[in-house]
């Protein structure tokens, strides 16, 4: 998995909005980040975030009224179609009031500001991969990879048949799995 973490800031109103994006396996690893946000940002009022994984979510509204951080930044990750995701956002409180709507643009501005322009593979579980093949399967593969999202290969060896280092999203696990068994290619893991 990438350890790539981006962060933006927006001011509405005097409040500063500190947001956070960092990939998350699961729920533990997403709140290991949330951790992190406090520890870096020690004086802000509210840390809110939400994390999306691959068969659940969580969010936290961390002291705001009930609805108007963490369901609209779990919105915006939902929007961008990003699993294995957190954003945290610190929030400084600048003397004015935002009101119930007034949070949830803020605080989906500020989600939407750290994950704009972002490769979908930023946030995104990978998995490395190590295929031997024969010869004649290396084409085949290099036409498969490149017709998917956010894949790479990362390296080719020649000897007796050929050995190919694959990166992919988790997501796309299953569908290589059956490429590669409808070839009579061998594969395994490399680790995360």
């Amino acid at each position: 998995m990438p350890t790539t973490t981006r962060d933006a800031e927006i001011t509405v109103k005097r409040s500063r909005f500190i947001a956070t994006a960092a990939p998350a396996a699961d729920r533990g690893a997403a709140l290991a980040v949330v951790e992190a946000a406090r520890a870096t940002h020690p004086d802000a009022r509210h840390h809110c975030w939400a994390w999306q994984g691959r068969s659940s979510a969580g969010s936290s509204d961390d002291g705001e009224p009930a609805g108007t951080a963490g369901r609209p930044i779990l919105g915006v990750i939902g929007h961008k179609g990003l699993i294995d995701a957190v954003v945290v956002i610190s929030r400084y409180f600048g003397g004015i009031k935002l009101g119930a709507g007034g949070l949830v643009r803020a605080y989906a501005g500020a989600a939407e500001a750290v994950l704009a322009d972002l490769p979908s593979a930023a946030l995104q579980a990978m998995i490395e991969q190590s295929v031997n093949m024969r010869f004649a399967d290396e084409q085949p593969l290099r036409h498969w990879l490149a017709g998917q999202p956010d894949v790479s290969l990362i390296s080719i060896e020649y000897g007796v048949g050929v050995t190919a280092r694959v990166r992919l999203p988790v997501s796309l696990h299953a569908d290589f799995a059956d490429w590669c068994a409808a070839r009579g290619v061998r594969g395994q893991n490399d680790g995360d």
